[in-house]
């Protein structure tokens, strides 16, 4: 794999791009913000994918992480693109995705992809974060397997409490970049 370094400089790149809006937008908590950050354009795209998920294998290298996975809709995405580069770089891990609910036919399961289980240790991956929420709910979704959650890592994170808030429950946010990295 190329060097994490020279993949963030391409990712940042693309992040100020494609992704970064500026104008009125409601987020997902509710709050006003006068900038957007949509993860999901610069994931959902071969290169993107490619270099998100190279970066968050790197981080992950060497940790003994077993899974990676996270919240629904934006890690849907990396997850994907890491277990695709996870098997092309022999260095297979599960991957999964967390709903927000348990849905209510079929396997009636919360979390999806290959089983979890109490020897598994993971990283939560999501695409922004903002205060936190839905990596604290995956995280709770995970604490009820037994799964060991390590770390969260986010590609964005907006610097609006989520480290605070997931660090009050034990768990460390990594960020590829901050909201300041893209001049705000």
């Amino acid at each position: 794999m190329e060097r994490i370094e020279d993949l963030k400089i391409s990712l940042l790149a693309l992040l100020k791009k494609e992704a970064f809006k500026k104008g009125d937008f409601t987020l997902s908590s509710g709050k006003k913000s006068s900038y957007y950050l949509d993860g999901r354009i610069i994931t959902l795209t071969p290169e993107g994918a490619y270099l998100v998920a190279s970066i968050i294998l790197g981080l992950a290298e060497g940790t003994g992480i077993t899974a990676i996975g996270g919240p629904t809709l934006g890690a849907d995405p990396i997850v994907g693109a890491a277990a695709a580069l996870s098997h092309i770089e022999k260095i297979p891990i599960k991957t999964f995705i967390v709903r927000k609910a348990a849905k209510g036919h079929g396997t009636q399961r919360r979390i999806e992809g290959p089983p979890l289980n109490n020897t598994d240790k993971a990283i939560l991956v999501d695409d922004v974060a903002t205060t936190g929420g839905s990596l604290i709910e995956a995280k709770e979704a995970l604490d009820e397997l037994g799964v060991r959650v390590e770390k969260a890592i986010v590609i964005v994170d907006r610097m609006e409490g989520a480290g605070e808030n997931l660090s009050g429950i034990g768990l460390k946010l990594e960020s590829i970049f901050t909201i300041k990295d893209l001049g705000v």
